[in-house]
C-alpha cells in the first residue's frame, strides 16, 4: 500500500541502523510516519535516499546554516539528547535492526564486549530521553543464545529495557512464515511503555506461503527449491556445492546466481524499490544481506500500531 507521508494523525517512528529502508516501508504501510533516520554506511545511505526522498522529503531537508541533513544522520553515537534534546523530534515508535555481527554465527561472537555490540546502548539512551510509546528491534537468531561472560546477552538486553519501564517480548520469526521465499530466521524484540498497550499487543499469525523461487519473476518453475537460503553479506559466490552457499541455485540443467533484481523480491521489497545506478551489483547484494524481510516486519508493525491505538488490528497490507 502506497501511503503519502505527512499525515498529522499518523504515529511517528524513527529508523535506526536503517540500512536500505525495510523498516521504513513496513511502518509506512502500517500507517506510521518516519521522522528521523540514522545509517552510517555511505552506499546504503545512497540507496535509502534514492528510494525515500520523494516519499518522505522532510527527512532529507538540508539545514542551510550547517549544510547537513539533521533528520538523516550517519553516526548515531554523535547524538547526545541530554545536550541536544531536540536533535530527534518526539516520536512514538523506535525501530532498529541494530548491528548483528557481534551476535551472528559468522562473527566473533563478542557481543556487548565489541564496539558494534555496544550500539545497543545508544538505543537505550534514546529510549530514556525520548520515552516513545514502543520499540521494535530486529537481530539474528544467535542473539538469543549468545553469552556475555557467564550471562546470556539477551538477558542483559531484557534487563536494561525493563529498567526503563518498558515491557519486553522476544519472538523467533522466519521470513517464510510471512510469504517471503527465504528462510531468514530472526529474533524480534518488542516492548511498550504503557502496560495496557502491551496487553493489547497480539503477535501476527503466520500466513500461507504463496511466493516461491519458482515464480517466473524470480528463478522460474525449473528452480530446484521453493524457498531461498538466507541472504547474507559474506560468502557470495561460494558455489552451489559449498556448505556456505546462499546465492547459487540449480535451475534445470544450469546453475544460476541470484542478482539484485531477484534479491529485492526474495526480501519482499515492493516493485517500486530500486538501487541507484551508482551502486554496483555486489554492493547491492551486501545491502540486501544486511536488510530485513519487509513483509515479516510489516506484519508485526501492524500489530504494534494497533496496540498503541487500542484497535483490534493494524492497517491492512494491500
Amino acid at each position: 500500500m502506497d501511503k503519502s507521508a505527512g499525515n498529522n494523525d499518523a504515529l511517528k517512528f524513527i529508523d535506526l541502523f536503517a540500512g536500505i529502508g525495510g523498516f521504513h516501508i513496513a511502518m509506512e504501510n502500517a500507517g506510521a510516519e518516519c521522522v528521523f533516520v540514522s545509517e552510517w554506511d555511505p552506499a546504503a545511505r545512497k540507496t535509502y535516499e534514492h528510494n525515500f526522498k520523494s516519499r518522505s522529503p522532510k527527512i532529507f531537508e538540508i539545514d542551510p546554516s550547517t549544510g547537513e541533513q539533521p533528520r538523516f544522520v550517519g553516526d548515531i553515537t554523535a547524538i547526545d539528547l541530554e545536550k541536544q534534546p531536540d536533535a530527534i523530534e518526539d516520536f512514538d515508535i523506535l525501530c532498529g535492526g541494530f548491528p548483528c555481527q557481534p551476535f551472528s554465527q559468522a562473527g566473533l561472537r563478542k557481543g556487548m564486549d565489541e564496539a558494534r555490540g555496544t550500539l545497543f546502548f545508544n538505543i537505550l539512551h534514546i529510549l530514556r530521553e525520548k520515552r516513545p510509546a514502543a520499540f521494535f528491534l530486529e537481530n539474528v537468531r544467535g542473539l538469543a543464545s549468545h553469552m556475555s561472560g557467564d550471562v546470556r546477552t539477551i538477558k542483559i538486553i531484557e534487563e536494561k529495557l525493563r529498567e526503563l519501564g518498558y515491557s519486553y517480548e522476544l519472538f523467533h520469526v522466519k521470513a517464510s512464515d510471512f510469504n517471503v521465499p527465504q528462510h531468514r530466521p530472526r529474533v524480534f524484540i518488542i516492548g511498550f511503555r504503557d502496560p495496557d498497550a502491551a496487553a493489547r499487543f497480539k503477535a501476527p499469525e503466520p500466513v500461507k506461503l504463496t511466493r516461491s523461487l519458482k515464480d517466473s519473476d524470480i528463478l522460474g518453475p525449473s528452480a530446484e527449491r521453493d524457498i531461498a537460503y538466507t541472504l547474507r553479506v559474506g560468502g557470495r559466490g561460494s558455489g552451489v556445492n559449498d556448505r556456505r552457499n546462499w546465492d547459487c541455485y540449480r535451475v534445470g540443467d544450469s546453475v544460476v546466481r541470484i542478482e539484485k533484481e531477484q534479491g529485492i523480491k526474495i526480501q519482499g521489497f515492493p516493485d517500486w524499490f530500486r538501487f541507484p545506478t551508482s551502486v554496483a551489483n555486489s554492493q547491492a547484494m551486501k545491502q540486501l544481506g544486511n536488510s530485513v524481510a519487509v513483509p515479516a516486519i510489516e506484519a508485526y508493525s501492524n500489530s504494534i500500531v494497533a496496540a498503541i491505538r487500542g484497535t483490534s488490528s493494524g492497517s491492512k497490507q494491500e
